[in-house]
């Protein structure tokens, strides 16, 4: 079983949908700004995912180190993905915008990372 695995299904899955083609007319296509709540939400999830996998598998709360990479790896994979989109496909474009959305997403996923991992230390330390 690997360590991380949530996380790699789930960067697996933002690279998928990041790289096929979308339909001519996408579902919600009348939400104003739907696709860079899309791109938001993705990355907001993939950093909290990374918490997840992280107390479920170390038993232990986050360092300061590993809370930085909650944001750092996945505002570069959003990075990565917009370079995608632009030079490796012909049915998507890269945005700079897309990855604005991208890595606010990355941060407020951090900014509750903090949160979560305070209040699991706060919780677990009441038990010792």
């Amino acid at each position: 079983m690997k360590k991380y695995l949530f996380t790699e299904i789930t960067s697996i899955a933002i690279v998928v949908l990041s790289l096929i083609p979308i339909p001519e007319e996408p579902p919600l296509a009348d939400v104003p700004l739907i696709d860079k709540w899309v791109h938001f939400v993705m990355y907001a999830a993939l950093s909290l995912v990374m918490w997840f996998d992280h107390i479920v598998m170390n038993k232990k709360a986050m360092s300061p180190t590993f809370l930085l990479l909650t944001f750092l790896y996945p505002a570069f994979l959003g990075g990565m993905m917009e370079l995608a989109q632009a030079y490796l496909t012909t049915c998507r474009s890269g945005d700079f915008i897309d990855f604005v959305a991208n890595v606010i997403g990355a941060v407020i996923g951090v900014i509750c990372c903090f949160l979560f991992n305070k209040l699991w230390k706060e919780k677990n330390s009441d038990r010792r």
